[in-house]
């Protein structure tokens, strides 16, 4: 069969400009093609790559004429993904259309057209492979697990199952043959780089493990992993890293370190066969600030830079957020990881309640943190997390999930909606001032101090304009 597997391009500005900084390869369609049996014809077209994506897809559609076209889809894109599937129904009508990635799982209710032929929830490897079976055979789709077709999409209410992970052994080394690795990179983070390293190298990105132990409210992950982290196998993970053409792997875990055995063993590993690379990985403080050794152990293994969830600036917040850490713990981590030679990237969140005092705050505590790179989204909770069904009455768009990249607001702001976003973009700005390679004054090339200051400069554009996203009579006074 013939199958085009579509990555979408993000039409909200915060999402485009963020692709200037950091565009990571479409994973999770490398798995799916990974999980068929051979002899079928695959092909990924991620969308992110055009300027003109519409017209990409067309083209791609006209030429190649898929039995199976299959979308990913995160929440912020459903709306394109139900636009992009009535195109393929139009231009070849036969084909079978397919969803799943995140807002297929956790709100496939929001995919009930009849231009799609099947929602997939959860991991999608076995399901997938499950439908093309059927599709060869001419078989319906119906009755195959976490698979929803038309019809009975809005039933998956608030008391369904979640579906769950399968065992992570069974998962394949997802196919890197059907993309071009020179287009993926990100801005690489580091305390103490060689001279003249590249600002934005090619990038593979790797899934070592899924879940996590804790019970964040707004974090969808507890839900779908029963509170279980499950790792891959060890010799799995150091093949497939071995066999990357990248120098650079960004895991794409949600929390990397937090089975401590498993993390040793996997640094072990890569040192004793000799794997070299350089890792990008994201930790909570409350891991570092227990296994500081094992830190140590990961540095020696590669690891320059650390994603930390800081969320808040306040003891209050972290609390209310069920985080499970503290700002002590917070600072704690983030003097050990630079004590190794490890930088931070540390993540914040602003609440739509925001006032000017908060915003002040919150932009004098990241002012005075040691050199790291601070990040900033706004608290929006997945659909299904304890948080969600708290705002939902609240929510003050028609759709919600079309603001759902967790930079705009889904509740009222106190601020005048401009103003809101006038000061999100301060603190944007104010998040680069203090990475650590502009404090050390590290060399960089001539092209990437241009690329670096188009792209930030593009990025807090988009944050300016945030308000011009949603309807005018939501601006305020």
């Amino acid at each position: 069969m013939r199958i085009l597997l579509v990555k979408p391009k993000a039409r909200l500005g915060t999402v485009l400009g963020l692709q200037g900084l950091q565009i990571l390869e479409p994973l999770e369609l490398g798995y799916l093609a990974a999980a068929l049996h051979p002899g079928h014809d695959i092909r990924v077209l991620d969308l992110r790559l055009f300027r003109f994506h519409d017209r990409a897809l067309r083209r791609a559609l006209q030429r190649f004429c898929p039995h199976v076209v299959g979308f990913t889809c995160y929440s912020h894109e459903g709306s394109a993904v139900k636009s992009m599937a009535a195109e393929c129904r139009r231009l070849c009508p036969g084909a079978s259309v397919l969803v799943g990635g995140h807002h297929a799982t956790v709100a496939p209710e929001d995919l009930e057209t009849e231009a799609i032929d099947a929602v997939v929830r959860g991991e999608g490897c076995a399901p997938f492979r499950t439908i093309i079976g059927r599709l060869e055979a001419g078989d319906s789709l119906e009755g195959i697990e976490h698979v929803l077709t038309p019809g009975n999409r809005g039933a998956v209410g608030p008391d369904a199952r979640w579906p769950q992970f399968p065992d992570p052994a069974e998962l394949p080394h997802p196919r890197r043959d059907l993309w071009n690795p020179r287009h993926y990179h990100t801005v690489w983070l580091g305390e103490n780089l060689p001279s003249w390293h590249p600002l934005f190298p090619q990038t593979s990105m790797v899934r070592t493990s899924w879940g996590c132990r804790m019970k964040c409210s707004f974090c969808i992950v507890p839900l779908l992993c029963s509170g279980q982290h499950r790792a891959r196998p060890v010799t799995s993970v150091v093949e497939e890293i071995a066999s990357l053409a990248s120098d650079h792997v960004y895991f794409s875990d949600d929390e990397n370190f937090i089975d401590e055995d498993f993390a040793a063993e996997l640094a072990a590993e890569l040192a004793r066969r000799g794997v070299e690379k350089r890792y990008f990985a994201w930790v909570r403080s409350t891991t570092v600030n227990r296994s500081p050794e094992l830190m140590r152990q990961w540095r020696s293994a590669g690891l320059d830079a650390a994603f930390v969830g800081f969320e808040f600036p306040t003891d209050a917040e972290l609390k209310q957020a069920a985080k499970g850490g503290t700002v002590a713990g917070n600072e704690r981590a983030l003097d050990t990881l630079r004590s190794m030679g490890i930088a931070v990237h540390a993540a914040f969140m602003v609440r739509p309640e925001y006032t000017h005092d908060d915003f002040d705050r919150l932009e004098q505590y990241v002012a005075e943190l040691p050199p790291c790179e601070c990040s900033f989204t706004v608290c929006t909770p997945s659909p299904g997390t304890p948080d969600y069904r708290e705002i939902e009455a609240r929510i003050w768009v028609d759709n919600p999930h079309d603001f759902h990249d967790c930079m705009h607001p889904l509740t009222p702001t106190s601020l005048p909606l401009p103003e809101f976003a006038r000061r999100y973009a301060r603190l944007v700005k104010a998040g680069t001032a203090n990475v650590p390679m502009r404090v050390h004054r590290q060399p960089i090339r001539p092209r990437d101090i241009l690329k670096i200051a188009v792209s930030e400069h593009r990025y807090r554009k988009s944050f300016r304009g945030l308000h011009r996203d949603y309807p005018r009579h939501l601006w305020g006074d």
